[in-house]
């Protein structure tokens, strides 16, 4: 995991290619990763942007459109070393880490430093994998307060903003089996939890909240990064309950809180 620091801050300005025949981490089926390399034109519009403002979310849509004009379709980039093809046109997260290289830095340096080398990193609402992959050990389902079933809403213009439904049910819900964090956690066999990311657009507290009055302390994560944009959705302030727990809060994000356990 250390290599990627070294290589997302020494060569950011350049699109490498692996091999080809590397699948990219969030799309492993055909054809291989590079076969969307960008081409001459999209590369320099991505050079530009990391390089200058231009990385700032209020640019993106528009770099977006016009790296979708010059070839129609997703793009792959390596992002923080890991290999990814960006559907930039349809999700937020994915031109974030296409056109700025320092998108979430702060808190991937955060869980890096707190996820050793075979550790265990938990992303929970990993989108498409910008943290998951990143660190390279992931813990994947579909967490909720209790073990059944869940209503998730998509987002055309933006998936990964896809949500719980609390209220009422629209015609783009689908259903999804749901289970709490601590059966995932024990079904993967997982005994210890370094890191944890959660992002899950307003449910932080409904996956949170069970967890830590449920589960035993050793199955508790060492550090937190919790996504506070939609807090005001939350039933219960789980920040808070995580403090109560003895978590320490060390840094914040315009996004995150970064918090550690004492």
């Amino acid at each position: 995991m250390r290599r990627f620091r070294k290589a997302c801050r020494e060569d950011f300005l350049t699109i490498p290619t692996p091999p080809p025949g590397i699948a990219a981490a969030n799309d492993p089926t055909p054809p291989p990763f590079g076969a969307f390399a960008p081409n001459a034109a999209q590369q320099a519009i991505i050079s530009l942007a990391w390089r200058s403002r231009l990385k700032r979310g209020a640019f993106r849509p528009m770099l977006s459109r016009l790296v979708n004009l010059l070839r129609a379709g997703p793009v792959d980039v390596q992002y923080q070393g890991a290999s990814f093809r960006f559907y930039h046109q349809a999700s937020a997260t994915e031109r974030g880490a296409l056109f700025n290289p320092d998108y979430n830095l702060e808190e991937l340096d955060f869980l890096r430093t707190h996820t050793p080398a075979g550790g265990v990193f938990v992303d929970v609402g990993a989108n498409v994998g910008t943290y998951a992959m990143v660190l390279a050990r992931r813990v994947g389902a579909a967490a909720g307060p209790a073990d059944g079933e869940l209503m998730i809403e998509t987002d055309g213009d933006n998936l990964g903003a896809s949500h719980i439904v609390s209220g009422e049910v629209s015609n783009k819900a689908i259903r999804v089996p749901s289970l709490r964090l601590q059966r995932i956690l024990g079904e993967a066999g997982v005994s210890h939890v370094d890191a944890l990311k959660i992002d899950v657009e307003g449910f932080e507290d409904r996956v949170l909240t069970g967890f830590f009055r449920e589960a035993p302390p050793s199955l508790w994560p060492r550090a937190v990064v919790i996504e506070h944009l939609s807090r005001n959705e939350w039933l219960e302030n789980c920040i808070a309950g995580m403090l109560a727990c003895g978590y320490a809060e060390t840094g914040k994000t315009r996004s995150n809180t970064l918090l550690v356990r004492g």
